[in-house]
């Protein structure tokens, strides 16, 4: 799909979320369309990462969590899996740059040990380098789970020694993997599949939910748009209802 409105001004929306996450979803199908491997839809899917994330410096949008790789997706085929990992190391030596020259933040959200101890520290070096980049906070949710999540900020709470009387929500999201950001006002789903595929489970709570049949790698600054302008319509009550 292309950008339809690549050379004209977008309008600014009445209301932007401080914090978008997205479950990027459709690699395979996108590449099966095609008589491609599925790892050519993983590829796709890579490069389209760069648009979204000029796209959302360009709109304004502050903080956005990418769901690249789930605690599951290590039952996946190892040459898929092994595929997965190179995209992820040909992504830090050819994108990290560009990256940080136009101010975005990197950061991950997961556990690292699984990984190569030279892929933790390029991704770490990744980390290091556009620490103090203000423009966009990238969140890379790489062999993340929401469970898994949930379970480390209780074992981290118990190190602690923390009293379970004095345990509050707020006490648990401090320990989450995004502590000190906002939770996600919007999270996309793309390739039109309803479920949540155990991404943000705490912190998306009350977050408006967008889901496109658009594959990941279609899924462009148009689309991501119309989903800004989505949630620009919506009127959000948090369980409340309003006085009207």
């Amino acid at each position: 799909m292309n950008e339809s409105r690549s050379d004209q001004e977008y309008p600014p929306l009445s209301s932007l979320p401080a914090h978008v996450g997205v479950i990027m979803d459709g690699n395979g199908r996108w590449a099966r369309a095609r008589n491609l491997h599925r790892l050519a839809g993983h590829r796709a899917g890579v490069e389209n990462l760069r648009r979204i994330l000029r796209s959302a410096v360009e709109f304004g949008v502050p903080i956005i969590t990418l769901y690249a790789f789930s605690t599951e997706n290590w039952n996946r085929p190892q040459r898929e899996v092994r595929g997965l990992l190179n995209l992820l190391s040909d992504a830090l030596n050819k994108e990290v740059g560009e990256l940080h020259k136009n101010g975005v933040q990197l950061r991950h959200i997961g556990s690292l040990d699984p990984l190569s101890e030279s892929l933790q520290q390029r991704i770490q070096d990744a980390i290091d380098l556009t620490r103090d980049n203000d423009r966009l906070i990238a969140n890379i949710a790489f062999n993340y789970g929401g469970r898994a999540e949930i379970v480390e900020a209780v074992r981290s709470i118990v190190r602690q020694g923390i009293p379970p009387e004095t345990i509050t929500e707020e006490e648990i999201a401090n320990h989450l993997y995004t502590a000190g950001l906002p939770d996600p006002d919007l999270i996309i789903r793309t390739s039109g599949e309803m479920r949540v595929s155990n991404f943000l489970l705490w912190q998306g709570a009350y977050a408006e939910y967008y889901v496109t049949s658009t594959l990941w790698p279609d899924f462009d600054k148009e689309a991501f748009y119309r989903a800004l302008q989505d949630f620009s319509s919506r009127e959000r009550r948090y369980g409340g209802l309003n006085e009207d």
